[in-house]
């Protein structure tokens, strides 16, 4: 997590310009200095003259000042922070000169850093890590008194180990953990002792005394923030001008509105607007020009100022392979000249194949070696594009003034990408670690009392309805409302651009009861359609609403009824309008005197659709008669799938008393076997003998039967497809078939 108020404290901080003498290696090392201007000397700093402040926490930065000859410019940060001035530091000599380098003190990660140490231990150990690193190393244990060691041990610390032992009674046994060290002495008497707070262990080797301090200072410094101090070189003749420009974390820049009717009412209210700016950033903001942007680029976080450490593989070495002397030929060579091998030397000389392929592939070059000869920085057209049109001073194309503002031209709005920016024209002066609130917005706007109610929150609300005539987009944020002189309520409101209304809610409306008295649905079949097996119903609905407003109030009031828009071809009957229309919902406004009730009826209409599918493994005869009975013209069309159908039903009823008769001959062809079997070689099995017989003639037929009529059902269900198949019929209302 990075630590922003602390990083942002120490951000920005004295941008000094030092001296750098310039180069004079042609004279001799006696020779005095010409003159005095050699000798380096503190200029003036760089202070900060634009900040443009984001939605997503982020603010950009722009130091401007003057630079004489070759000069270095030092600017301290945060590690933090110089994490965001890596990604978008921009650094223009505006006077023909050039930045030779920028440089900055770097840090090995900590990680990096206890690898230098012996102990092997991680940057969060705990005891037992810890003693694991001092196996094997003499130590002098000591104690209290009351420990039993008798006195100090010295030895080698062999090994450190748990055991888990058991307290307390039988009825409630406990467990808990102990540590053990094992401690070799010189005589080679080996000791057992139970680790305890009074136990004191301390290494004898000064080294690895050394070595623990220098671990416990290396975890220290993970606490302190430090600088890092990053170098800029501006080199060239005279005086010009540069331009030091970054983004760095800052608070969010918050938006707040008031909103104050008069007294005697007159349709408008003055909006007032403030932006609630904190400077965190351990500089002065003197006189700087001061831009809010109401959007949120996309910005992140890259820990550019670290160094990257990249693991490589671990290859072990191969032992197990024996291999037995052998020779090889000789690579076949070629004849070349020698100016294509590091320059011309004078005649041909012979180079490997393999060498010559590779310098084939790595043309241009000299064997794949490229050479940068230097770096140039072109300073022109960088700064005026940063933001797009109209910003740097407020006065590019698409640029906005506010014609009563807090005064003119106090502050423009300039659009570019989806988001806007409030650039005020006035230096803005606010000091390191203060807040202010900065005016953006003071007009008269046209604005109306209503009372608000919708169904999804029955409870009416106080609110406003506010036009923004005025040529500032409005950000979101929260606003107060004052009537007669005193505060009516709050609330928030989302961005408002020129030329929208909107409502802001700020209150309960408690002199209002609002409610639905009435409700209705009629529906009517308007079109049928019929398309292998699929059957599609349209209807239109016509649907009427009737709400109710009393007014308890003793002045006049405006209701605005807010109701659900339908979708999908409905619309308002003719006769009734509403006064706006947003993607979900139809407002009407209503008028309600007094102490009186006002009644409002909405009345819409529009289309339903309903789709039924026939198939042969459902029984639709019931819909397909209700559906005659509701077209009586469908009935021809329908009427050999409605008889196909039915015989489809009488075979599977016949089916059925088949089985049934077939599971009654099965039951007794059983019983006349069984006592068959029981009678065998009695004079009275005869009689069972003819019986079974006839059961079995009985089972055998009834199994035919059940066959045939099974068969004469597969034809009926395929009869039954084919009518499907073959309906086509399409019916409306409002034509004869």
């Amino acid at each position: 997590m990075r630590l922003w108020v602390t990083a942002l404290c120490l951000a920005f901080c004295t941008i000094s310009v030092t001296a750098q003498t310039a180069p004079t290696a042609s004279k001799p090392a006696h020779a005095a200095p010409k003159a005095q201007s050699a000798t380096p000397q503190m200029v003036k700093d760089l202070p900060v003259r634009k900040v443009v402040l984001y939605k997503n926490g982020v603010g950009y930065f722009e130091h401007a000042g003057t630079v004489n000859g070759n000069q270095r410019v030092s600017i301290d940060f945060t590690s933090p922070q110089l994490n965001d001035v890596l990604q978008s530091l921009t650094v223009l000599d505006e006077g023909g000169g050039r930045i030779a380098g920028v440089n900055y003190n770097s840090t090995t990660p900590l990680a990096e850093q206890l690898k230098t140490l012996s102990l092997g231990m991680s940057d969060d150990p705990t005891s037992t890590e810890l003693f694991q690193a001092l196996r094997g190393q003499r130590v002098e244990v000591t104690g209290a008194p009351s420990s039993g060691l008798g006195g100090p041990i010295s030895g080698r610390l062999m090994a450190i180990e748990s055991r888990t032992e058991k307290i307390g009674s039988d009825d409630n046994p406990q467990s808990i953990e102990k540590f053990y060290l094992t401690v070799i002495a010189g005589s080679g008497a080996v000791r057992v002792i139970e680790l305890t707070p009074t136990l004191s262990v301390r290494p004898v080797d000064p080294t690895l005394q050394g070595q623990l301090d220098r671990y416990l200072e290396l975890l220290s410094t993970t606490h302190s923030t430090g600088l890092r101090h990053l170098t800029l070189d501006a080199l060239g003749a005279g005086q010009r001008q540069l331009r030091v420009s970054y983004i760095s974390e800052v608070p969010v820049w918050k938006s707040t509105y008031r909103l104050v009717f008069p007294r005697e009412a007159d349709g408008t209210a003055t909006m007032q607007g403030w932006a609630v700016v904190d400077n965190t950033v351990g500089a002065d903001w003197e006189n700087v020009q001061l831009a809010l942007v109401a959007g949120a680029p996309q910005s992140f976080i890259q820990p550019l100022s670290q160094p990257l450490y990249t693991r490589r593989p671990e290859i072990p070495i191969a032992t197990a392979a024996q291999t037995t002397p052998q020779t090889h030929e000789a690579a076949e060579t070629v004849t070349v000249q020698s100016e294509m091998v590091n320059g011309a030397l004078g005649g041909p000389m012979q180079v490997p194949r393999a060498m010559k392929m590779a310098k084939q592939k790595n043309e241009p070059g000299s064997f794949g070696v490229a050479r940068a000869e230097g770096l140039a920085v072109s300073s022109g057209g960088v700064m005026g594009s940063v933001f797009g049109t109209g910003s740097g001073g407020g006065s590019g194309g698409g640029v906005y003034r506010t014609s009563d503002a807090i005064s003119e031209g106090d502050v423009s709005t300039n659009a570019f990408d989806d988001f806007f920016e409030y650039s005020l024209t006035q230096p803005v002066t606010i000091h390191k670690n203060e807040s202010a609130m900065v005016p953006i917005l003071q007009q008269d706007l046209p604005a109306e009392h209503v009372t608000l109610w919708s169904r999804s929150d029955p409870r009416p609300l106080r609110a406003v309805w506010l036009e923004n005539k005025s040529k500032l987009t409005l950000d979101s944020g929260s606003f107060s409302i004052f009537e007669s002189g005193e505060f009516a309520g709050e609330g928030l409101l989302d961005p408002i651009h020129p030329g929208e209304r909107r409502l802001l809610s700020y209150a309960a409306d408690q002199a209002m009861r609002i409610k639905i008295t009435d409700q209705q649905s009629r529906r009517t079949l308007h079109h049928l359609q019929v398309h292998k097996g699929i059957v599609i119903e349209r209807y239109m609905d016509v649907a009427s609403i009737t709400y109710s407003a009393t007014n308890s109030a003793d002045e006049d009031r405006v209701v605005l009824i807010e109701h659900p828009r339908h979708t999908s071809g409905w619309s308002l009957d003719d006769g009734v309008k509403s006064v706006e229309t947003t993607p979900d919902l139809y407002r009407f406004r209503v008028a309600v005197k007094p102490h009186t009730t006002e009644k409002l009826e909405v009345r819409e209409r529009g289309p339903e659709y309903t789709s039924v599918t026939i198939d042969p493994s459902q029984n639709t005869n019931a819909y397909l008669l209700d559906l005659v009975k509701r077209v009586p013209d469908a009935e021809a069309q329908i009427k050999p799938i409605l008889d196909a159908q039915a015989k489809l039903a009488d075979l599977d009823q016949a089916i059925a008393d088949s089985k049934k008769q077939e599971e009654t001959a099965a039951a007794d062809e059983a019983r006349d076997r069984e006592n068959l079997t029981a009678l065998k070689g009695n004079e009275a099995a005869h009689r069972f003998v003819d019986e079974l017989n006839h059961a079995e003639d009985l089972l055998q037929s009834t199994r035919k039967h059940t066959a045939d009529l099974e068969q004469q059902r597969a034809a009926a269900v395929e009869n039954l497809r084919a009518q499907i198949n073959a309906l086509n019929y399409d019916w409306d209302a409002t034509i004869k078939n």
